[in-house]
């Protein structure tokens, strides 16, 4: 195969990347198309692979869509399933019932009673009620009211087992990594670095007196 043919192919297959991440974000070609200053029927072309995408476009429709380069460019990203969301009425009133599982435990160990969680939210207690046997969605803003009164944060309400509480996490820990210094996420991502990371992991679970004993072993092997 010519340099010209592996070319070509390459911009059928970016193209069908761009369509897939473009139809999961549920945008249009003209959103798209907008977002680069082009014609729709320029975009439409990137799309088909009748016209080549320059790089500085492709991140651009990366951020857009919320998919990384690396992914766009990945041949696996096209054949890829797109992760389905759970069934609304199977997740919601699971979630529902685990929230006000979560909410009856903490109120009884604080020494609680509906009557005073339903003055707080100047509801009845009957709603108190509804809500904590998850017959009633616990509006937001109340969940933030009563996890101070209880002093939980929100996260000891949030999803933690599903795939969607996956996600939240994910994304999470992501936007954490991102507030390191540039230099230490540098190191933690080069490779080279995991046995360094690995050792660090295994001091940070070792009692004082045991990286006490460590330190001074270090200093006289310095010495």
């Amino acid at each position: 195969m010519s340099n010209r043919e592996i070319v070509e192919l390459r911009n059928r297959m970016l193209g069908l990347s761009l369509r897939k991440a473009r139809e999961a974000a549920h945008l249009s070609r003209k959103a798209c198309a907008d977002a680069l200053g082009i014609s729709p029927r320029r975009y439409a072309a990137y799309e088909e692979g009748r016209q080549a995408i320059s790089l500085p476009e492709m991140e651009l429709l990366g951020q857009l869509f919320g998919v990384p380069l690396h992914k766009l460019r990945d041949e696996s990203f096209i054949e890829a399933e797109e992760q389905a969301l759970p069934p609304a009425e199977l997740y919601l009133p699971l979630r529902h019932r685990m929230i006000g599982a979560r909410l009856r435990q903490a109120r009884q160990e604080a020494g609680r009673s509906q009557r005073e969680i339903a003055a707080l939210l100047e509801r009845s207690t009957r709603i108190i009620s509804a809500y904590e046997y998850g017959e009633r969605p616990i509006p937001l803003a109340e969940l933030e009211v009563l996890g101070r009164a209880l002093n939980l944060p929100l996260e000891a309400f949030t999803d933690r087992e599903s795939e969607v509480g996956e996600w939240h996490h994910l994304a999470q820990e992501f936007e954490r990594f991102r507030q390191l210094p540039p230099a230490v996420r540098a190191f933690v991502l080069r490779p080279i670095n995991l046995s360094y990371l690995e050792l660090a992991m295994k001091l940070a679970d070792l009692p004082a007196g045991a990286l006490r004993r460590i330190a001074e072993d270090l200093l006289e092997i310095t010495y």
